[in-house]
């Protein structure tokens, strides 16, 4: 049965302090992010995702430290995230530096619901050495988070680089994964889509050299970001499947050939997979990997795998 949600994606530019306050600058920066945020609420989203860190200075040289900047601003700018989620029902995925309950400095994205209440906190699990130099205490929790959206997973910037914390995600099989950063990951991106069997939704800083986007499960980017636009808006349907074309492929045929635009199949080409969604009000996909006994990718491996583990079937 389709289930289809709009994600909102957004890296608006860091700013420099007009002053040495750290007081002003809270000020300053809670107005920028609400302006910014003003570009996507049209859209009405069910989800927005900010980039990593959005409302820090725009470098180090801005007057003030980090810590006091971190202790004047409080909660203060999640807060009024907060009641704009509540005020546009929406989700938002707010990223930036804490300090906990335990006085521990941490990067992470804390997800707020349409209730403005804490839906999860995913914490870096894999800062940069000049982070952890600097105090950054590495995360250690990777779980995805239930939301109204589906299974939410958190990822911030250096993480993309560790198939550890990928494999661990592709084991608990996400729907979208939620990825904040200063560095954009190139291949990395589309492969833990694909990996993952998710989608994928990068907020990307600064946006006018990296762009963001929204990635299918398959690889597929249905939307990015311009040096025009810093921000992209894309329908997805969570009710998915991958499959691989091998003896799935009649199959597909008469799918189609019976449900018509009640199904889309979405081939990117050289990857043998393909995306099977249901557009229905009637059926999900799961009613018709029923229907139509069809193998789902990782089934596929995992037998393709097994016959080919056979001693029977080896060369030795």
């Amino acid at each position: 049965m389709s289930k289809k949600i709009k994600i909102s994606t957004i890296a608006p530019s860091l700013i420099q302090p007009e002053n040495n306050s750290p007081e002003d600058f809270v000020i300053q920066v809670s107005k920028h992010l609400r302006n910014e945020l003003e570009k996507v609420l049209p859209e009405r989203p069910d989800f927005i995702l900010l980039p990593e860190i959005c409302d820090a200075p725009l470098n180090e040289t801005s007057g003030f430290s980090k810590h006091d900047f971190l202790r004047v601003r409080g909660n203060r700018i999640y807060d009024m995230l907060a009641e704009i989620a509540v005020q546009n029902n929406c989700n938002i995925g707010y990223s930036t530096n804490y300090f906990d309950r335990a006085g521990k400095l941490v990067n992470g994205t804390r997800f707020i619901g349409r209730s403005g209440k804490l839906l999860g906190v995913y914490e870096k699990n894999f800062p940069v050495i000049g982070e952890i130099e600097e105090g950054i205490k590495a995360g250690t929790k990777h779980q995805a988070i239930e939301t109204d959206c589906g299974k939410i997973a958190g990822a911030i910037c250096f993480d993309l680089n560790f198939d550890e914390l990928r494999l661990a995600y592709a084991a608990q099989r996400p729907d979208i994964i939620m990825f904040s950063a200063f560095y954009h990951g190139g291949l990395m991106q589309q492969y833990w889509a694909y990996s993952c069997r998710s989608f994928f939704v990068g907020s990307v800083s600064p946006s006018l050299i990296m762009p963001s986007a929204i990635i299918a499960p398959n690889g597929r980017i249905l939307a990015e970001t311009t040096n025009y636009f810093n921000h992209v808006t894309a329908v997805i349907n969570l009710d998915r499947v991958l499959l691989h074309l091998d003896y799935n492929w009649p199959k597909l045929t008469e799918i189609k050939k019976k449900y018509g635009p009640e199904v889309e199949i979405d081939d990117t080409g050289k990857l043998a997979s393909v995306l099977l969604y249901s557009n229905s009000d009637d059926f999900t996909v799961a009613d018709l990997i029923r229907e139509y006994e069809l193998e789902p990718l990782d089934d596929y491996l995992k037998r393709a795998g097994a016959v080919a583990k056979n001693p029977v079937n080896q060369y030795i």
